[in-house]
This record gives structure tokens, C-alpha cells and sequence, in this order.
């Protein structure tokens, strides 16, 4: 894959983290990268990395083999309809991180004889961390491995049925914003038991990268590690049952699934 160029077709902050993220972890040279926005302004300080900004979606799809498509839901036809004559099945594969968009949808203005992939990453692909659902149609089989490895060095990776790309988006990249709105709290609930905002920040990030680790090493089930930190009569038991009684874990699962038929919604 290192001399395989690759275009990102709108440049917003999922778009620019994809590019910064393939950059940084030397997959692709950095001059094989384009991306696109049609007022390169905001993304200009790409280009002082050696990646291609540019406003000319032809151009990039021309030099490019993997076709990343990250603009916005409403924009998605203009955007399929300028390039498609460009396109050829034998050269080109579309990925596409746009929410509630389906690969037939795609399918529908390109033709059917495209590989196209759907894929959810999250904004921490920027750093190599994102967790990235991928569906993929018939077509695409060929180059699923291919596919893999490009978000595998971004992150983690896993194949799922396209019917679940909706609740894949909750998790994944809603998630990201739901996390942090925990780490905010924490953040807040420290400050008023006596820490300054930057230590507080500082031990709510700290802690929130230690659960991930746990559960990542250990294998082991949320519950479990809770089991390991309460004691009777203890205080860490008294907090997660005022946590409860306050509503913690339906408030947030009720955001999840209100989220869920947010993205369900908008397929209408």
C-alpha cells in the first residue's frame, strides 16, 4: 500500500482525522494523500505536511485508487454524479464514512459493478485509536484484506452486517462525544471536591485510558474490575448506587437509543 494513493472527498473534521491518521503512521506517503473541500482554507495546514489540498475532486479521483467519501449525507449525489464519469470499476473502490447512507444507495448512481465498503471510524483515527466498522458488498470481497490493514493501523477493526452501521455509528462515533461528556463530569465533580480544573482533567483522563487498558488486557467483563475496587460498607459502593438511583445507566443508554433512531430517522 505505500505508493497506492488514496482521495478523501470532503475534508471536514472526520476527513481531515482520516488523512492526518494515514499520514502519521507512514502507510501512505504523505504526497499520495489528497483531500478535498471546496474552500480549502481550513485545511490548508495540511499541505505544509506534503498532503494534497485541493478543491478538484476529479483530480484526486483520477490519481487515486481508494476513494474515501466524507461529506456530508445532502452533498453525497452532487458529489457521486461529478465523478462517475471518472470512476472504473477495475481501478477504483469506494469507502464511504457517511452516516445513514447504504452501499445500494451508492450502488444506485455509480452501478452495482463497484467494490464499495461502508465504514464507521471515529475521530480518534487521527491518532491511530479509533475503533472502525466495516461492511462490505459482494464486490468488495476482493479487497477486504486490503480494506482491513489500511484501518487496522488506525485503530481497531471489525466486520460487521451493514444492517448494523446504525448502532455501529452510535458506538463508535457518537460514542466518542458521549465519553467525553463522562470525562467532563468527572472532570467537574473533582473541581468541587477540591482539585483545579487541570488536575482534575488530568486524573479523569488518566483514569478513563486505565479502564480501557483493564478491560482490554484482562479480558474481562465491566463488572468484574467493579468487583474488584468495592468493599462492604465501602465508599465506591455508595457512589455507584447514589450513580444508579440518580439514573446513570438509563440516562445513558436512553442516549444511545435515542441516538440510534435519530440516525433511523434520517434514513426517511
Amino acid at each position: 500500500m505505500q505508493h497506492t494513493k488514496i482521495a478523501v472527498l470532503g475534508g471536514g473534521n472526520l476527513g481531515v482525522a482520516i488523512a492526518e491518521g494515514l499520514h502519521s503512521n507512514g502507510k501512505y506517503r504523505a504526497e499520495d494523500i489528497f483531500i478535498t473541500r471546496r474552500n480549502t482554507k481550513s485545511i490548508q495546514h495540511l499541505s505544509t505536511k506534503g498532503l494534497q489540498v485541493t478543491s478538484d475532486n476529479l483530480r484526486a479521483v483520477k490519481e487515486s485508487r481508494w476513494i474515501l467519501l466524507c461529506v456530508q449525507p445532502g452533498q453525497l449525489n452532487e458529489l457521486l454524479e461529478e465523478i462517475k464519469p471518472y470512476l472504473n470499476p477495475e481501478q477504483h473502490v469506494l469507502i464511504s464514512v457517511i452516516t445513514s447512507i447504504t452501499i445500494k444507495h451508492i450502488a444506485d448512481v455509480v452501478g452495482e459493478e463497484f467494490p464499495i465498503i461502508r465504514s464507521m471510524p471515529n475521530t480518534a483515527i487521527a491518532i491511530h485509536e479509533s475503533m472502525t466498522c466495516l461492511a462490505f458488498n459482494k464486490r468488495s470481497q476482493g479487497v477486504k484484506e486490503e480494506v482491513q490493514e489500511m484501518f487496522d493501523c488506525l485503530g481497531s477493526t471489525l466486520v460487521i452486517e451493514e444492517e448494523l452501521m446504525a448502532a455501529a455509528t452510535v458506538l463508535c462515533a457518537s460514542g466518542i462525544a458521549f465519553y467525553m461528556r463522562f470525562i467532563r463530569a468527572a472532570t467537574q465533580g473533582g473541581i468541587q471536591l477540591g482539585f483545579d480544573s487541570e488536575d482534575a482533567l488530568k486524573i479523569a483522563v488518566q483514569v478513563s485510558k486505565g479502564v480501557s487498558g483493564l478491560l482490554a488486557h484482562n479480558h474481562s467483563h465491566p463488572e468484574q474490575e467493579i468487583d474488584k475496587v468495592t468493599t462492604p460498607r465501602g465508599c465506591t459502593i455508595a457512589g455507584l448506587n447514589e450513580m444508579e438511583h440518580q439514573g446513570f445507566s438509563p440516562a445513558f443508554i436512553k442516549g444511545l437509543v435515542t441516538s440510534y433512531e435519530r440516525i433511523l430517522n434520517m434514513r426517511k
